[in-house]
């Protein structure tokens, strides 16, 4: 079953409520619409979102603060969508699970004070799958209600996917800003580690966990990291290379994608090389499956430390995939701890390492192993968005085409702190991808 997927971009957007040519309560009023009229289908949003009623005041209450177009700030009006892991003031966090909120409740997490000091509105949370790990929530994707969106950002990119937010925050500690952008079709991005902070977000894995986000448009990523990202520092005249040289990993990595999803990807490189893209073949994680699992012992481990008390004082209400990872992080010795903290720096220091080598400004790979899966009790393998996550590299998520009336996406990667120049870079690699058959 299929749903209108119709939005707009986050920049088109921005531009119209800034200049005065769409007024804040008019935007909160169609977004609050949409919502009514699309979400009973996908669930992207928590209790429906926030009341028209409460939109529309805060909407009026912004108009009021920024009367002089001139000097409104650069997301003057926007309603945003804050996945369910991040506090903010007004809303309990549940965090997908069944723990008592009050637990849960904490300070207003940085980012979303960002966005507000930016002008934005909080339009409600998004579902979350519990604590950002695998256990689903009620979220349907929106190009077909019958597959999942991807996790664990699934209300996030779903509500973006179904234009009823031009913006949303989600996070990654695997896979769960990149794959469900694939999977609906939309632009994510997880930053370099650390420059976005954490505080205010329910932890996972606080060796790995980043903050990211969804747009349905580059510009808009461009406009949202602007605001988000520590030291965003952009003019567009450096010297980065006007089109990067594309690294593909080469090796038991691409291995782990389907044979429809490696059939995608080949589409998208395709696409790319007619653009007038240099793709170069790079031998890569030829260790992979130790990077795997070193990156999944980490996240238990941590996991394991950070809901300690709260597993201990509720654990029949933790659902059984997160009570396995927490039990078995209770297990890991300190010394596969240390292990997987080292080993982020020591891939990093790698891949970049081999990209010099091979004079390769970023990496390409496929997004997810393939279309989403079919259900909404699996969230689909974020397998292919691991080791990037690992090394803590800036990550766009890109569309590339559609399988079977599925999007695809694929990923690039580019060098750690590299954000500015991989965002104006991903402006017409998109461009490029939308030609992927």
């Amino acid at each position: 079953m299929h749903t209108d997927c119709s939005g707009e971009g986050l920049a088109a957007v921005a531009d119209a409520l800034r200049g005065g040519d769409l007024r804040a309560r008019e935007y909160a009023t169609t977004v609050r619409d949409r919502i009514d009229e699309r979400d009973g289908a996908v669930h992207a949003w928590v209790d429906d979102g926030k009341s028209r009623a409460w939109l529309t005041a805060e909407a009026d209450a912004m108009e009021r603060r920024h009367p002089d177009a001139a000097e409104r700030p650069p997301l003057f009006g926007v309603p945003v969508g804050v996945k369910d892991i991040f506090h903010v003031d007004g809303l309990p966090t549940r965090a997908g699970s069944s723990l008592p909120p009050g637990e849960l409740a904490g300070p207003e997490a940085t980012a979303v004070r960002r966005l507000a000091s930016a002008g934005a509105l909080v339009a409600g949370k998004t579902h979350t799958t519990e604590f950002a790990y695998f256990e689903p929530g009620p979220t349907r994707n929106p190009h077909d209600l019958d597959h999942t969106p991807g996790g664990s950002s699934s209300g996030s990119a779903a509500a973006v996917a179904n234009g009823t937010t031009p913006l949303a925050l989600g996070s990654q500690t695997v896979g769960s800003v990149i794959r469900p952008a694939a999977f609906c079709g939309v632009v994510g991005y997880k930053p370099t580690f650390g420059r976005i902070p954490t505080d205010g977000v329910i932890p996972l894995s606080t060796s790995v966990d980043h903050v990211g986000f969804f747009t349905r448009d580059v510009a808009g990523a461009r406009l949202a990291a602007s605001v988000l990202l520590d030291g965003w520092d952009d003019d567009g005249t450096d010297s980065a290379a006007a089109r990067p040289t594309l690294g593909v990993p080469d090796g038991p990595y691409l291995d782990q994608a389907t044979a429809v999803g490696r059939d995608a990807f080949d589409a998208a490189i395709d696409a790319l090389a007619r653009a007038g893209y240099d793709l170069v073949n790079v031998p890569a994680f030829d260790d992979i499956d130790a990077v795997n699992e070193r990156h999944d012992t980490l996240v238990a481990a941590d996991a394991a430390l950070a809901h300690g008390d709260w597993y201990t004082a509720y654990p029949d209400r933790y659902a059984d995939a997160t009570a396995e990872l927490i039990e078995e992080g209770r297990q890991a010795p300190v010394s596969a701890l240390v292990r997987g903290r080292r080993g982020r720096a020591e891939l990093r220091r790698t891949l970049a390492a081999r990209a010099a080598d091979h004079d390769v400004d970023a990496w390409v790979a496929p997004a997810a192993p393939g279309p989403a899966p079919e259900g909404i009790d699996d969230t689909g393998d974020p397998v292919m968005n691991l080791p990037w996550t690992h090394a803590g590299l800036p990550t766009v998520g890109l569309p590339a085409g559609e399988v079977d009336g599925l999007p695809v996406g694929v990923q690039v990667a580019g060098a750690f702190g590299s954000d500015e120049r991989l965002l104006r870079w991903a402006s017409d690699l998109g461009t490029a991808l939308s030609d992927a058959a």
